[in-house]
């Protein structure tokens, strides 16, 4: 296995940047990452970010890797998008087998991908699990070497299995990609070069052995700091380095153009605007906050946690509200720039256009959502729903 260009996550994405920027037009065209970049992504090894060392990852720091995903979403937020992604599935290895694992992901250019849950059912047989259905949204899965479902589990009884708080059990089930059927469907107004396209398996049979949970952190196997994290948690922490690097070029362009003699209508320039100074001022220290103050937690709460046990639900709730908190300054931030640009922010092949496409569609994922800030609340009020995560 070729050792890393740098053994920092945020120097070998800066590395990118050139390859990523004469990528971008074929990126948008063709919704794929193009082959070349492909194979970039994995000789940086930053597909590998959040894989235990011990099946060949980088195990790194979650602070490192939001800088990381932050510096390329800079350049492209679907390149950006598909090393989160990449990573978050990567986390499965910390709840396998060491076999398994290794199974998966000794394979220097492996690659899992999967989508959300929906209301398809595997079915307990002897040795493992039958699925039949459809999932959506499997980022990456154009360049995956293995992929996942997430269901509910019918026992031959007809039950369902239940978790350890006695709701209907999620079991994740992993197999081969050639396994799966993918299906063109991801044509959409943002981050379209993710190729978060749909698929479909049929009378699979997933060996017990491919099968575990992401309800449950207490039953990682891997130690380490890491891996005390929950993998919802640090999901979060994807999407907030992806919406922080959109948003900070978005600013950086705008900085760009008001400082290179913009003037609208003959008015004054817009860099000597007091409304214009005042705007970037408060676009700044929006992202900037809520950045530092993410980076901030993840340091303290990954030097607080415990090296074989998940961290408590107080620190969940603190990195889903940094998280959140990023994202939503991070949308405002694009949203202001945007209108600020006026006319020159609506055409394609501009600083503005793609980025703001792709801000809105990530804005509509589930890390975005409005209700993580209540969910945060009501650990802070004492009041931690069961199984919070």
């Amino acid at each position: 296995m070729d050792p890393p260009t740098s053994a920092d996550p945020l120097a070998r994405a800066r590395g990118l940047a050139e390859a990523i920027a004469a990528a971008a037009a074929e990126i948008e065209a063709t919704r794929r990452i193009p082959g070349p970049l492909v194979e970039a992504l994995h000789a940086s090894r930053l597909l590998r970010l959040l894989l235990p060392r011990s099946v060949g990852g980088e195990e790194v720091h979650p602070a490192a890797y939001l800088l990381a995903l932050e510096e390329l979403a800079r350049h492209d937020a679907s390149i950006a998008w598909n090393v989160f992604v990449a990573n978050s599935a990567a986390l499965i290895a910390a709840y396998l087998g060491p076999a398994e694992a290794a199974a998966i992901f000794a394979d220097p250019r492996a690659v899992v991908a999967w989508g959300p849950p929906n209301a398809t059912v595997a079915e307990a047989v002897p040795g493992g699990y039958r699925v039949t259905g459809r999932f959506d949204f499997a980022s990456g899965c154009r360049m995956a070497s293995w992929m996942g479902v997430h269901c509910r589990v019918r026992e031959p009884d007809g039950s369902f299995r239940t978790n350890h708080l006695g709701r209907p059990a999620v079991r994740t089930l992993l197999f081969p990609a050639d396994r799966a059927e993918l299906l063109d469907t991801w044509d959409t107004i943002g981050l379209r070069g993710t190729a978060s396209d749909s698929y479909a398996v049929a009378d699979l049979f997933v060996p017990e052995a491919f099968a575990t949970t992401r309800e449950d952190p207490t039953l990682r196997r891997e130690p380490g700091p890491l891996y005390a994290f929950t993998m919802q948690g640090l999901y979060a922490v994807g999407v907030a380095g992806v919406a922080l690097g959109i948003a900070r070029a978005m600013l950086d362009a705008f900085v760009a153009l008001a400082g290179g003699g913009k003037t609208p209508r003959g008015l004054a320039p817009l860099a000597e605007d007091p409304l214009v100074q005042a705007e970037v001022a408060r676009a700044e220290a929006g992202i900037s906050s809520a950045r530092a103050w993410l980076r901030e937690m993840l340091e303290e709460i990954h030097a607080a946690a415990p090296p074989d046990a998940p961290i408590g639900v107080e620190a969940r709730a603190r990195v889903r509200l940094g998280s959140a908190n990023a994202i939503q300054a991070a949308i405002a931030v694009s949203q202001a720039m945007y209108r600020a640009a006026g006319v020159d922010a609506i055409f394609p092949g501009g600083p503005f256009e793609r980025r703001f496409r792709d801000m809105h569609t990530l804005s509509q994922q589930i890390q975005s959502r409005s209700a993580h800030f209540a969910a945060a609340g009501q650990v802070l009020l004492g009041r931690a729903p069961a199984g919070f995560l």
